[in-house]
């Protein structure tokens, strides 16, 4: 019986046991996946055994030959699976989901970002195919039957595994309950279900999402608006309407984390003019990014709609038709500006030429509109300070007054600079994502410094509002112990958080002396901020989860994507409570009830608007913009 065992299921399964050790490796030293007790360790051991029992088990319904070459195709895949998810959690610190598989139109552009992610352990991960090649060579025909395997016999196996997938729910659960209904964080479902397992659950995640729209009506969103005027803070009547007229241009300044601001490497600062301009606008230094998978794009639709990007993937891919009530659509119907974004990118690149009509800009800059050339380019395009020169006069030759939304694109993964365009020396931590950013920051801060010069030359500086912001983190937590070095202190999970705070500019026209605002704040308050100022009523005009930074009941709140809360009393990731000025674990504490069910319920009722469209039931007059882009 044994014998026969072996010649049915031998095969199938020492392809399942190959995986399950890539898999299981993978998941305990690669992943960043917190392992608190032995339970868990003994959890996320067994979680890939269910999910590659089943798959493998397909070929088990393949014919004679047929069935041993199938076993090594899935293995194929599967490893390819295992592959795909290394590579983009070793940048992005998290996992793929199909929205993001989906993103196709960026892959092209990846380039050197793709590159500086594979190495040798990608060629080792396909190691056990080998295995299987000569296995099935060698000893295939006389170890293992190509024989028809009986239903009963398939049916026993597929059976064990679903139990074992019981069984591993099972204790998952009494880990964490609710697992697959309450958990923001992708980081619980691999922990306690395994990679595989992860990917099935977001297949039925996206099934139950693509539902949504069909089925909303607008009474949906009723309680929504509720919620937002219950959260309401005010804004500053003393700024309101204050800059009506004036330009506004929005600069995203890519990867800037805020803890380069003021600091120093061997004496020269890292960033000498943003230090400056602290002393001549507004500097918040207690400002975070709150993107998720779509980073830049993330952060570009937090800007312009005051809403949470999505759990999963992109709205500006997934969601791209949608109605929205974006600050430049309501700038453009109710003051008659003209709105505009420049990039020097592929057009087609997040999607954007699909994205921005849907906002109200009535023009999109990219790279067909910029002199690029071999010289003044790297990486991912034309070089910051080549950019913004031309942006500039482009924004001279445009009707007044205008909103403008400007993409920095140098100081991007990999941080890779020409020896030429290099101001300060690369750091020697031996991290080479580390010791490279601080280059690429440095010549960011020297454009920006070049971009102010040309406004001030072209006569736009004193007419215009500029805001400034970094968009998401340039360094992921798979650098901490580089990064550990830099600050001079371990990255604890309290730090890690800190670390999501990006640089945050308001200058205003006429403005000269700077005043630095210690407020806690997001990427979620910039368009209530900008409305303000240019005198409209920021929930008059469109639903916004943010709130006037300026006024002086904004609260010190902001949520992340996973359900982070960091207030000026306390950081709350992962479960757990740090006090935010020594980072010290609060044992026992738990946030204030109110303070969780209103993240919990910003991040759900985000998450409606734009699943669901509900935007299309508000009584919208902000029209999509009518240029077709070139």
């Amino acid at each position: 019986m044994w014998k026969k065992f072996i010649k049915n299921f031998g095969f199938p399964l020492l392809a399942v046991f190959l995986l399950w050790i890539k898999a299981t490796i993978l998941s305990q030293f690669y992943f960043d996946l917190e392992i608190e007790n032995s339970m868990q360790e003994f959890i996320l051991i067994i979680a890939p055994i269910s999910s590659l029992l089943i798959f493998i088990g397909i070929a088990l319904f393949a014919k004679g030959p047929k069935r041993n070459r199938a076993v090594i195709w899935i293995t194929v895949i599967m490893s390819f699976i295992l592959v795909a998810d290394t590579a983009y959690y070793s940048f992005f610190d998290d996992f793929v989901t199909i929205p993001v598989l989906f993103m196709t139109r960026n892959f092209g552009d990846l380039g050197s970002s793709v590159k500086a992610m594979i190495s040798y352990k990608t060629i080792l991960a396909f190691s056990d195919i080998f295995i299987l090649i000569a296995v099935n060579y060698f000893w295939g025909k006389k170890f293992f039957t190509t024989g028809n395997i009986k239903g009963k016999a398939r049916t026993a196996y597929f059976l064990a595994a679903v139990a074992i997938f019981l069984v591993n729910l099972g204790l998952a659960e009494t880990e964490r309950p609710q697992l697959l209904t309450r958990s923001f964080d992708r980081e619980y479902i691999v922990k306690f279900l395994g990679l595989y397992n992860y990917h099935i659950y977001d297949m039925v995640i996206q099934s139950k999402t693509s539902a949504q729209k069909a089925m909303a009506d607008d009474s949906q969103l009723a309680g929504i608006e509720n919620f937002i005027r219950a959260n309401d803070t005010g804004v500053n009547a003393q700024l309101h309407g204050k800059y009506k007229g004036k330009n506004v241009v929005v600069v995203s300044l890519e990867s800037l984390q805020n803890f380069v601001i003021g600091r120093k490497i061997d004496g020269q600062e890292i960033t000498p003019f943003l230090n400056k301009f602290t002393k001549e606008s507004y500097y918040f230094d207690n400002f975070y990014h709150q993107t998720g998978q779509g980073k830049t794009s993330d952060a570009e639709f937090l800007i312009d709609n005051s809403l949470f990007p999505l759990d999963r993937g992109a709205v500006y891919f997934t969601n791209s038709g949608n109605t929205f009530t974006a600050t430049p659509a309501i700038l453009k119907q109710d003051q008659n500006y003209y709105t505009s974004v420049m990039h020097s990118n592929n057009k087609s690149f997040w999607n954007r030429d699909m994205m921005y009509p849907s906002l109200g800009y009535d023009r999109y800059y990219n790279e067909v509109d910029f002199k690029v050339s071999a010289a003044t380019s790297i990486g991912w395009g034309l070089k910051d300070k080549y950019f913004v020169e031309q942006a500039v006069d482009k924004m001279v030759a445009e009707p007044k007054p205008f909103y403008n939304r400007m993409i920095t694109l140098t100081n991007h993964y990999p941080f890779e600079l020409n020896d030429e365009d290099l101001m300060i020396p690369r750091l020697k931590t031996g991290d080479q994502t580390v010791d490279n950013y601080v280059t690429t920051v440095r010549y960011l801060d020297e454009s920006i410094k070049h971009f102010v010069e040309e406004m001030k030359a072209k006569g736009l500086y004193n007419n215009t509002i500029i805001v400034m912001y970094g968009d998401h983190y340039g360094i992921s937590e798979n650098h901490n112990r580089a990064m550990s070095e830099v600050l001079g202190q371990e990255i604890t999970p309290a730090e890690h958080v800190k670390l999501q705070k990006v640089p945050f500019f308001i200058h205003l026209p006429g403005q000269t002396k700077g005043e630095t605002v210690h407020k806690v704040a997001g990427q979620i308050d910039v368009k209530p901020t900008i409305l303000n100022l240019l005198g409209e009523d920021p929930n008059k005009t469109s639903i916004n989860f943010g709130n006037d930074i300026f006024s002086p009941k904004h609260k010190n709140f902001v949520v992340f994507r996973d359900g982070t809360i960091v207030t000026d009393k306390y950081i709350y990731t992962g479960e757990k409570m740090y006090d935010p000025n020594t980072g010290e674990e609060l044992k026992g504490q738990k946030p204030p009830k109110e303070d969780l069910a209103k993240a919990n319920k910003s991040l759900e009722y985000s998450n409606s608007i734009i699943y669901k469209d509900l935007l299309r039931f508000y009584e919208v007059k902000y029209k999509k913009a009518d240029t077709k882009f070139e």
